[in-house]
Formats: C-alpha cells, sequence, structure tokens
C-alpha cells in the first residue's frame, strides 16, 4: 500500500480514486507493507521500563496440604510450584495493576502525563465495566490516555505488547502503558486439588514507547484455535439461564482445565510459534539471549525448551515462588530477569506464551 498526499492509492483489488487528504505519512514513521508478524519499516518501538507488584500473603505447598487432599511432593513434581501469592481483601485486580504501573513508569523516567494509551490485559476484572484500565487511568493521573481492556487469557500480555507497538510504531500513540493483572485465585475451586494448586495473583506492567534504531520489537506470532475453547475456561453467570458447570463454594465460576490436552497443545505451540517469530526476525534460537515464557508449570516449560533445543540456562523461571499468574506471568518475569541482571541492554529476549482460546502469542525484542 502507498499513500501520498492527494493521491489516490490502491490496495488488493481496493481501488480509491478519490484524493484523501488525511493520507500524508507520519514524518515519524517510514511505512508499513504487511501486518503479519514481520516488523516492517516503521519507527522502532520497544519496552523502556518495566515494573510488577505481589501481593505479600504467601500460600504455601504446605499451606494447601490443609485445604485439599494433596502434597508438597506432588505439587512440586508435577508442576515446579512451590508457593504462590494470594490478594489480601483490600487488594483487586485494579489496585494491583495500578502499583505495577506506577513501577512501571517510574523504571522508565515517564510520568503519566506523557501516557497516551493504557491497555490491561486480564480474565479477572473488577467489573464487567468500567474497564480496568480506565481505572488506572484515573488512579494514576493519565488525563491524555485512551484506555481499554483485553480479555486474552495468560497470552494477554504479549498480545498487549504487540497492540500498543503497532500504535507508537505507527505514530497513533507515542507512549503506551500495558499491563497484566490477576486475582485467580479468587475463581479457583479450592475442592479440585488439580487446578487450585496452579493459580496465583500478581500484576506487571510495561511502558511501550519509541526506542532507537536496531532495538524494540523485531517480529511476533500472534494465533487462536476456537476449536480448543472447552478445554480452558470459566463460564460467565450471564451466559445461559442455568448455573455454570464450574462453580466453587462462593456460587462463583471457577476455572475448569482439561489439564492433559492443554500440557500437550501448550508444549507445541509454545516452541512453533517462538521459532515462527525467529523465522519472521531473520534470526535463529542460538541468537537468543533469553527466553522468558508464560509460568505455568515447568514441565511444560522443560518440554518447550527440549522441543526447541535450548538449555534451561537460556531460559527464565519463578513460577515456583508465584504460580500462573496468567497475563501477569510474564511481565513479573520480565521485571525480575532485568532485576536481577538476567536481561539487559541490547539482550535479544523471546516472549512466549500460551492460554485460553486457545491462543498463542510470541514476541522478539531486543531489549
Amino acid at each position: 500500500m502507498s499513500l501520498t498526499d492527494g493521491e489516490p492509492f490502491e490496495q488488493g483489488a481496493i481501488k480509491c480514486e478519490k484524493p484523501c487528504p488525511t493520507a500524508t505519512p507520519n514524518p515519524k514513521a517510514r511505512g508499513c507493507d504487511k501486518m503479519d508478524g514481520e516488523v516492517m519499516s516503521m519507527r522502532s518501538v520497544g519496552i523502556v521500563g518495566l515494573g510488577s507488584y505481589v501481593p505479600e500473603k504467601v500460600l504455601t505447598n504446605f499451606d494447601l496440604e490443609k485445604i485439599v487432599e494433596t502434597s508438597d511432593e506432588w505439587i512440586t513434581t508435577r508442576t515446579g510450584i512451590k508457593e504462590r501469592r494470594v490478594a489480601a481483601a483490600h487488594e483487586t485486580t485494579t489496585t494491583m495493576a495500578i502499583e505495577a504501573a506506577k513501577s512501571a513508569l517510574d523504571d522508565a523516567g515517564v510520568s503519566a502525563n506523557e501516557v497516551d494509551l493504557i491497555i490491561v490485559a486480564t480474565v479477572t476484572p473488577d467489573y464487567f465495566f468500567p474497564s480496568t484500565a480506565c481505572q488506572v487511568q484515573h488512579a494514576i493521573g493519565a488525563p491524555n490516555a485512551a484506555a481499554f481492556d483485553l480479555l486474552v487469557g495468560c497470552t494477554g500480555f504479549v498480545y498487549g505488547v504487540v497492540t500498543a507497538c503497532q500504535f507508537v510504531q505507527t505514530g497513533a500513540a507515542n507512549c503506551a502503558l500495558v499491563i497484566g493483572s490477576e486475582t485467580l485465585t479468587r475463581i479457583v475451586d479450592w475442592t479440585d486439588r488439580k487446578t487450585c494448586v496452579l493459580f496465583g495473583d500478581g500484576a506487571g506492567a510495561a511502558v511501550v514507547a519509541p526506542v532507537p534504531e536496531g532495538r524494540g520489537l523485531l517480529a511476533f506470532d500472534l494465533g487462536s484455535d476456537g476449536s480448543g475453547g472447552p478445554l480452558l475456561k470459566a463460564e460467565a453467570l450471564q451466559s445461559c439461564c442455568e448455573m455454570p458447570t464450574s462453580v466453587g463454594l462462593n456460587g462463583r465460576p471457577t476455572i475448569y482445565m482439561n489439564g492433559n490436552e492443554v500440557f500437550k497443545f501448550a508444549v507445541r505451540v509454545m516452541a512453533d510459534s517462538t521459532i515462527a517469530a525467529l523465522q519472521k526476525a531473520g534470526l535463529t534460537v542460538d541468537q537468543v539471549d533469553l527466553i522468558v515464557p508464560h509460568q505455568a508449570n515447568i514441565r511444560i516449560i522443560d518440554a518447550a525448551a527440549r522441543r526447541l533445543g535450548v538449555p534451561m540456562d537460556k531460559i527464565f523461571v519463578n513460577l515456583d515462588r508465584y504460580g500462573n499468574t496468567s497475563a501477569a506471568s510474564i511481565p513479573i518475569a520480565m521485571d525480575e530477569a532485568k532485576r536481577s541482571g538476567r536481561m539487559k541492554e541490547g539482550d535479544i529476549v523471546v516472549a512466549t506464551s500460551f492460554g485460553a482460546g486457545l491462543s498463542w502469542a510470541t514476541f522478539v525484542m531486543r531489549m
């Protein structure tokens, strides 16, 4: 597609014969020919700040032994999780998102006034509406920001970063805030040992903005397979006349997961999506400095690493301390990786995830 002020343009079989007064190329961008995950010649955009927040309350495997028929050994060998965080009564998806956002802005050296887009990825909003993003916008004092929520389960943060990059690359926005925040412990069935041991609460955030040439987003791979939706779900009370099929003690819908099928799906798509994104970036796995996978299960991560031929010392793992925090898992992990020195400026980093939908999402970024 070619856009020139006052000239007709043609894309595929659709042709516009009228001059387009809004077609003046953005001087900050350098054009875009396609949107297939290969980042074309636009201004470079990447993550310039990271932050996270986790509740103080820790729920260990030994604590769970007192709640449900399980053991520390059973949980650890099957998941790699030793403990997870649980939001206190005064903590919500929104309050945690706010704290993570403030931390990311501080890390980036950016004021809330400079933010013109906020995206919150969550499956556990405090309200159907208003959106969590709008509540964050008000709380942090970002009057210039558009705001919306994004619901893609555990892939939400990666989807959010890729979406934000499109806005900033094209000049539609200059500074975006992407947040993943979840209170999953409020939608688990505490009598189901197969799922209640897996999930935790927390929030992570990233500031997306222009970066020097050669850095930032290099490529991405997004996908979905709706036929697998029933394998991982939490029904809405409004979705049918009868009560949902998976309901907790408080009457709320809870998480249902077909663990075996989700496991096989996750191992395959995380490896395949990583390879696809790297190919679009013109890179090989050997050139990657760090892989930050969705923190769901250590056996999934191990199996995906073997499929990729990547040693575990190239993969960042913190699920032993937080469990699966869905959309918050990758930003929390990236924040910790940066603060611990595992992720440094100039590193080629892959963030890869799978989740409800079923869906998958990967981005490749030079930090």
